[in-house]
């Protein structure tokens, strides 16, 4: 590709501590430095905000539970209409956001790389094949254990930490996942054997194991193996009211090991007032200050219609009487994991939904290092990625969320410090919650930065201060120097890449696991391991394959 200019933008690049009026250059899907002379292509970009391409850390877009929610929501099929100078495959949905439109629409809000964060091994074909089938944006996922019966098998019987690792690192390889996901340690597994409430502490009733045993383990294999993004913890008793104890308790679990906790608002709940619910955004964010192992993603709730997806069946059983409309799916897979697809209306004449929204944006704000924070929603489960920019604005807009507080549930109002808050985010914090620091807690050297030799990963926002405005529609949007959005227009769709990551593993580990298969599985584990020609042909339609390094400790 031709060398073009983008010329007199504000490049906001905080990985580089870039905050200035400058040309950004690309060439070959890579960024250079500015060359003198002109270049074969230049775009006058004076009064934009130049960022690298979003980063979506944790989004469901792929994977079974996802389609059993787009099957048991028709009504949520709303047509997308897209203007387009190129032929387009027709795509509807809001909250159980298809594949088409899923790349589609973050493509048109500057976003460039998605990540699905609960990928179950015995269903990553499907996972990949519908990441695959997501236009524009890179992609990848992470592999989910703690609940599985190998896993188990192997702490109640108090294999080496050498074999855990060999295990993790196999599944990582065979799966093609780029981290390891633990949801409700050990939970999923425990409510088959009619547990309704599980806890850090509590022995499972069949393995004996704890639910801190599997966090440690699986924390300590993927610091093992080097795999740079840290365990991906899905905590104990999600949306529980006094779960923050649970929360913080699981931060100390892991002894100092990288830890990320993710959707951490559903987490983040106390026992007091009239109606025992309160907010413990102040108590998990001295913690997260003070503990510099630990990094997050709020799972920010926005009212209005969304649908619940979890792994979690033992807190999606819970929310079944709150289903609206009134239709759920619980289901268990391979007996290794459950999935449960609850549709959910947030509403802020509702007291625990506003403290809940309120919650999201004390965390956001009193959380100082914006490095090891994430901004999502947990798509769709507190609602559905359109959402961001409206997060955005308030974020960066205190007389805003000030004015969007006061529609709130009186009670919850009075349970909230969220008006004593006076922070508002800069466009550098914005770049780096969104783009930044997704990037380097996944281990994307290339992307999430506008340095020379970066990927051509670029959105160009139209500077206002209306910063929902500002980011609902980018000028321009580029993947790897492809331009795939102009005013707002799909111009392109190209097919992303996959990310993934290869640790070492002594082989001998395959055996044991042959023989499990044979006798526990309906998978054959010749055929359970997804090849790199499959994943690239068959399932990311001729896409790249990005393997990042991993280093052993």
């Amino acid at each position: 590709m031709p060398l073009t200019r983008l010329k007199g933008g504000r490049i906001v690049d905080p990985a580089n501590g870039v905050d200035a009026v400058a040309d950004l250059c690309f060439a070959d899907g890579r960024i250079v430095a500015p060359p003198a002379g002109a270049a074969a292509r230049e775009i006058d970009c004076t009064g934009m905000v130049l960022m690298a391409g979003g980063i979506d850390l944790h989004t469901h877009i792929g994977g079974g539970k996802v389609n059993i929610a787009r099957t048991l929501l028709p009504e949520d099929h709303a047509p997308l209409h897209l203007e387009s100078d190129i032929p387009l495959r027709s795509a509807c949905g809001h909250a159980a956001t298809p594949t088409l439109a899923a790349g589609y629409r973050y493509a048109q809000m500057g976003y460039t790389a998605c990540f699905e964060p609960a990928m179950l091994p015995t269903n990553a074909r499907q996972a990949h094949l519908e990441m695959g089938d997501t236009p524009i944006v890179d992609h990848g996922a992470y592999a989910m254990l703690g609940s599985d019966d190998f896993l188990l098998r192997l702490l109640a019987a108090e294999a080496p930490q050498a074999k855990i690792d060999d295990y993790v690192a196999w599944t990582l390889s065979a799966t093609q996942a780029m981290g390891i996901k633990v949801v409700n340690p050990g939970g999923i597994s425990a409510f088959k054997f009619n547990r309704r409430a599980f806890d850090l502490d509590d022995a499972h009733p069949h393995y004996g194991v704890t639910p801190r045993r599997i966090l440690q383990a699986l924390a300590r294999a993927v610091a093992n193996l080097g795999v740079p993004h840290p365990l991906h913890v899905h905590a104990s008793n999600l949306g529980a009211a006094g779960n923050l104890a649970t929360t913080l308790a699981t931060m100390a679990a892991v002894e100092g090991l990288p830890l990320h906790l993710t959707h951490i608002q559903f987490h983040s709940y106390g026992t007091e007032g009239e109606f025992k619910f309160s907010s413990g955004a102040a108590q998990i964010a001295e913690a997260v200050n003070r503990l510099r192992n630990v990094s997050i993603d709020i799972g920010q709730i926005m009212f209005g219609q969304t649908v619940t997806c979890s792994g979690d069946s033992m807190a999606q059983q819970r929310n079944v009487g709150h289903a609206t409309p009134k239709k759920t799916l619980l289901m268990d897979i391979e007996c290794d994991a459950g999935c449960g697809v609850v549709p959910f209306r947030y509403r802020d004449q509702s007291y625990v939904n506003a403290l809940q929204w309120a919650i999201g944006l004390e965390l956001f704000l009193l959380v100082e290092d914006p490095w090891r924070i994430v901004l999502t929603t947990d798509h769709p489960n507190g609602a559905p990625f359109t959402s961001y920019p409206h997060l955005i604005r308030l974020l960066c807009d205190k007389a805003f969320r000030d004015e969007q507080f006061a529609r709130l549930h009186p009670a919850a109002r009075s349970m909230s410090l969220l008006p004593s808050l006076k922070r508002e985010y800069s466009l550098a914090e914005i770049a780096v919650v969104t783009r930044a620091a997704p990037a380097r807690l996944l281990g994307l050297a290339d992307r999430g930065q506008l340095g020379a030799g970066a990927a051509a990963d670029i959105a160009a926002y139209r500077g206002q201060a209306d910063r929902e405005a500002m980011f609902a529609a980018p000028a321009w949007v580029f993947k790897d120097g492809v331009e795939v959005v102009r005013e707002g227009r799909i111009q392109a769709a190209p097919q992303g890449a996959t990310h993934v990551v290869r640790p070492e593993y002594d082989r001998a580990i395959e055996r044991e696991l042959a023989g499990f298969f044979g006798s526990h599985m309906t998978q054959a584990f010749a055929g359970f391991a997804i090849g790199d020609e499959e994943l690239c042909e068959a399932c990311n339609h001729g896409g790249r394959l990005h393997v990042h390094a991993c280093r052993r400790a």
